[in-house]
C-alpha cells in the first residue's frame, strides 16, 4: 500500500508529476487485457494512442503541445507545467472541432476550436468559453519502462454507467456502515453484509506495522456473518493471513472477491497454510450481482494495474465509492456525487525517506520532506472530494503504527496526516459530510442522506470503548521470523546465488551490497555481507571498476531471511521499514524494485532440493 500516491487525472481534477511517474512506472503491456463479453458485459480494457519515444518525451515544452499519431493520423494534446503533465484528445466536446493555438491568451494554458471558437484550458481540462459548460475527458498518461510517455485510454471510461438505476429511498437501518479498523469497514446492505479488507489482528510488512485502533471484540463473529469479502490487494494490511487463518477456522468457504490482476490477490496462499475455498477472482469494470437490490464493481488502478484495485458498492441506486490505496483508480475516472466515498488519508506508507542515509538524507531535509509530501497529499485528498463531490466522505485506511520498541525512531519521525485535520479542510472547501470513523462507530446511510444533522446517523461506540491500543502480541509472530535464523539452508553460502537466480532479475547495470543486521542495523555476528552485480548476475568479492550505480541495503537478519527462505516480496523489508539503505549516485531503481516488489516467482525456491545438491 504504498503512498507512493499520485495525483489523480480526474475530470477537471488533479495533476500527475513526472517524478512520480518515474518512481512508480509499470510496463505498460499488463494495461492489454482481453476483451470478452462476460455476463452480457465487456470486460474494461486500456488501448494506448500514443507512444513518445524517451527522447520526444524530454524534449516536450513548457505549456501546451500538440501531438499526432503518425500511424492513426489522430491529434492530441499534453500540457506541461513544470513536473506535471495532462493529456487529452485534440478534439472539442461541442462538435467535434480541432484546437489551435488561442492567440489571445497570454498564459499559455487554452487553445481554441477551429469551428465555433470554444476555448479550453488545458491546465485545468475545463472549456471557458463558454463557461461553465463542459469538462474535456482526460487521457491517462504514463511512462514506460524507458523513460517515454503513453497516452492511455479506458474503454469503457465509466463501466459504472452500464446498466444505470435511479437511487430509491432508503429505510433507517437499512444500509449500515460499520468501522472495524484501518481499511476494515463492515457494510450491512439490505439482509447482506459484506466486509472490506479485514487485517484485525497481528501485524503487517513483517513486524513493521501494528494496528492503531483497538477493533471490536466481536470482530471475528462479524467477518463470520459477512455474505462477501472484497479484498483490494496482496498488501498485507489488507490481505492479513493472521486474520484469515482465524476466519478460515470457522467459516473456510466464506466468498472472497478479488480483481483479476496480473499477479495475483491471492498469489501466496498455499504457501500461508491458511486454508480458504472460495475465492472468486472477477473481471474489472463489470457489475456483480449480489442480489436484485446490491451489485458491486472492482477497478483497476491505472498504476499498479497488475496488483491494485478499488470498489463501487451499489444499494438501490445509492453508490459507494471506496478507493483504497489506489493511486490513480479507473485511470483517475471516477462517479461522482456518490452516497459515501472512502480512501486512504495518511501517508506514511513507505520507507522513504526514513530509511535513507547518506548524501542529502540529513534530519533536516528528512522531516522538511515528511512535512511537505504530507501536505500534499492533504490537499489532493481535499481537491479529490471537492471535484468528486460525495455526499460524505470518510477518511480510512491509514491507522496503523510503528509499536515495536525498535522501531522507536520511524515511529517518531514517520509523521502522519491527522483525519480531522483532513476532513477540516475538506469542510472548508465544499458542503461535504465529513466522518472521521472510530471502531464500531455505525453511521446509518438513510438517515444521513435524509438528514446529515440527525444525531442517529452516526451512532459512536459506547462510553468507555476501547480506541487505541497499548498493547501488541509481539511474541508469536516474531517467533515465526527468528525461526528462520537458523534456518539449514543459510548454513551454506551458496543460498545466495540459489536464491538470486531464482528470483530472475539481471542485465540491469546496478550493483548492491547486502548486509545482514541485528536489531539496530550493525552487523549480525556470522551473518552475510555479500556483493551483488546484477548486470551479469555475479557475485564479487569487490565492486567492479566499471561505472555503475551502487546501492547498500542493511537488512534485520530474521525479516530477510524469513522472506529468502519462504520467496515473500521485498515490501516486508522495504515498508515495512526494516532495512536501511545508501545510494549512489541518489537515484531511484524502479526495475529493480518493482522486480524485488511485485514480479518475483509466484512459486518459493526450491530449497528441498537445494538442500539435496548441498549435501
Amino acid at each position: 500500500m504504498i503512498v507512493k500516491r499520485i495525483h489523480s487525472l480526474l475530470p477537471c481534477g488533479g495533476e500527475l508529476t513526472t517524478e512520480a511517474l518515474k518512481s512508480n512506472s509499470i510496463s505498460f503491456e499488463i494495461f492489454r487485457q482481453r476483451q470478452r463479453q462476460t455476463m452480457g458485459s465487456i470486460e474494461q480494457t486500456t488501448e494506448i494512442l500514443l507512444h513518445l519515444s524517451p527522447d520526444e518525451a524530454a524534449n516536450l515544452k513548457e505549456g501546451i503541445n500538440f501531438l499526432r499519431n503518425k500511424k492513426t493520423g489522430k491529434d492530441y494534446i499534453l500540457y506541461k507545467n513544470k513536473s506535471r503533465l495532462r493529456a487529452c484528445k485534440n478534439m472539442c466536446k461541442h462538435q467535434g472541432g480541432l484546437f489551435i493555438k488561442d492567440i489571445e491568451d497570454f498564459d499559455g494554458r487554452s487553445v481554441r476550436c477551429t469551428k465555433h471558437n470554444w476555448k479550453l484550458d488545458v491546465s485545468s481540462m475545463k472549456y471557458i468559453n463558454p463557461p461553465g459548460s463542459f469538462c474535456q475527458d482526460e487521457l491517462v498518461v504514463e511512462m514506460d519502462e524507458g523513460n517515454g510517455l503513453l497516452l492511455l485510454e479506458l474503454n469503457p471510461p465509466n463501466p459504472w454507467d452500464s446498466e444505470p438505476r435511479s437511487p430509491e429511498d432508503l429505510a433507517y437501518g437499512e444500509v449500515q456502515v460499520t468501522y472495524l479498523t484501518h481499511a476494515c469497514m463492515d457494510l450491512k446492505l439490505g439482509d447482506k453484509r459484506m466486509v472490506f479488507d479485514p487485517w484485525l489482528t497481528g501485524p503487517a510488512f513483517a513486524r513493521g506495522w501494528w494496528l492503531l485502533h483497538e477493533p471490536p471484540s466481536d470482530w471475528l463473529e462479524r467477518l463470520c456473518r459477512a455474505d462477501l469479502i472484497y479484498i483490494s490487494h496482496m498488501h498485507s494490511d489488507h490481505l492479513s493471513y493472521p486474520t484469515l487463518k482465524k476466519l478460515a477456522g470457522r467459516r473456510p468457504d466464506i466468498p472472497i472477491y478479488v480483481g483479476n490482476t496480473e499477479r495475483p490477490v491471492f498469489w501466496n496462499l498455499n504457501q500461508s497454510g491458511v486454508q480458504l475455498t472460495n475465492i472468486k477472482v472477477v473481471p474489472f469494470g463489470i457489475w456483480q450481482q449480489v442480489d436484485k437490490n446490491l451489485r458491486f464493481m472492482i477497478l483497476m488502478d491505472g498504476v499498479h494495474p497488475e496488483m491494485d484495485t478499488c470498489i463501487i458498492v451499489e444499494y438501490k441506486g445509492h453508490k459507494i465509492l471506496n478507493t483504497v490505496d489506489c493511486t490513480r483508480p479507473n485511470g483517475g475516472r471516477l462517479p461522482g456525487k456518490v452516497a459515501l466515498m472512502m480512501s486512504d488519508f495518511a501517508g506514511g506508507a513507505s520507507g522513504f525517506p526514513m530509511t535513507f542515509s547518506g548524501g542529502k538524507f540529513t534530519e533536516e531535509w528528512k522531516a522538511q520532506f515528511i512535512k511537505t509530501e504530507r501536505r500534499k497529499l492533504l490537499n489532493y485528498k481535499a481537491r479529490l472530494v471537492k471535484d468528486l463531490q460525495p455526499r460524505i466522505y470518510c477518511p480510512f485506511a491509514g491507522y496503523f503504527v510503528e509499536s515495536h520498541p525498535s522501531d522507536k525512531y520511524i515511529k517518531e519521525t514517520n509523521i502522519k496526516n491527522d483525519p480531522n485535520e483532513l476532513n477540516n479542510l475538506i469542510k472548508k472547501n465544499s458542503d461535504v459530510v465529513t466522518w472521521t470513523p472510530r471502531p464500531g462507530a455505525t453511521l446509518d446511510l438513510g438517515r444521513m442522506l435524509k438528514d446529515p444533522t440527525d444525531s442517529k446517523g452516526i451512532i459512536e461506540p459506547p462510553e468507555g470503548t476501547k480506541i487505541y491500543k497499548d498493547s501488541w502480541d509481539f511474541g508469536p509472530y516474531l517467533k515465526i521470523l527468528n525461526a528462520s535464523i537458523e534456518d539449514e539452508i543459510f548454513r551454506h553460502s551458496s543460498w545466495i546465488k540459489e536464491y538470486y537466480t531464482w528470483a530472475g532479475f539481471k542485465d540491469y547495470n546496478l550493483v548492491v551490497r547486502m548486509i545482514e543486521t541485528d536489531e539496530d542495523f550493525s552487523p549480525f555476528p556470522g551473518g552475510y555481507d555479500y556483493l551483488v552485480d546484477f548486470l551479469d548476475l555475479s557475485f564479487p568479492k569487490e565492486r567492479p571498476s566499471r561505472e555503475h550505480p551502487y546501492e547498500e541495503i542493511r537488512s534485520r537478519v530474521d525479516v530477510i531471511r524469513h522472506v529468502v527462505k519462504n520467496g515473500l516480496l521485498w515490501d516486508d523489508l522495504y515498508i515495512g521499514f526494516q532495512t536501511r539503505l545508501q545510494r549512489d549516485p541518489d537515484i531511484y531503481h524502479h526495475l529493480f524494485w518493482n522486480h524485488f516488489q511485485i514480479k518475483l516467482p509466484l512459486t518459493p525456491p526450491n530449497w528441498k532440493t537445494f538442500l539435496v545438491h548441498c549435501e
